[in-house]
């Protein structure tokens, strides 16, 4: 499905700008530190990760977008190792710096553990988590993401998934989002940082 839907775009379908909970919060970088961008369609948010100082793999399962990431990082001067891979092939073990995920709530709830148990296998004692999603109230709104409100995530959802770690940031809210053609107008958001012990 995805890869029918960048393929049908002749553009970014999500735009070329990272998301602005991103650029809100510039010390999430980790200076010269490893950073996995997970699911990252068409690398807007990895590319930023890198032009920021980190160094980026990123993949996505759908070969249109990460072709477009790989562009971007181009034109923006920066190197990123995007790669076409879905989540179950994904080498897990590799150890990172800096785990990012912004709008990955395509798995249903009953997949949501492993999803998760996948994120903190992959970082680093040390490493910083960094979520960035929908809230249930966003189904409501209409304007991105998955319509099942199941599939969205609350501070309880992700404080449970991951215990014992240091959370930076746990905020809800709403806001105007102009991200493309893909995610335009009020939406009910959520950011969660959190460090694994």
């Amino acid at each position: 499905m995805w890869e029918d839907r960048y393929r049908s775009q002749d553009d970014y379908l999500f735009g070329t700008a990272p998301a602005q909970f991103l650029t809100e919060n510039p010390w999430l970088v980790i200076p010269n530190g490893t950073a996995l961008a997970v699911s990252d369609g068409e690398g807007r948010n990895g590319v930023h990760m890198a032009a920021s100082g980190m160094h980026v793999t990123s993949f996505d399962l759908s070969p249109t977008a990460v072709g477009r990431a790989r562009a971007l990082a181009a034109g923006r001067g920066v190197s990123i190792d995007a790669r076409v891979c879905d989540w179950k092939g994904w080498e897990w073990e590799r150890p990172f710096d800096l785990v990012l995920g912004i709008f990955i709530q395509f798995m249903p709830p009953e997949a949501r553990p492993a999803q998760f148990a996948d994120l903190a296998r992959t970082l680093k004692p040390g490493g910083r988590l960094v979520l960035h999603g929908y809230t249930p109230e966003q189904v409501a709104l209409g304007t991105g993401g998955p319509p099942d409100p199941a599939q969205m995530w609350t501070p309880q959802i992700l404080t449970a998934a991951f215990p014992g770690w240091r959370i930076e940031r746990l905020a809800t809210y709403e806001r105007e989002v102009q991200e493309g053609r893909g995610h335009q107008g009020r939406s009910a958001l959520i950011d969660f940082v959190a460090t694994k012990p």
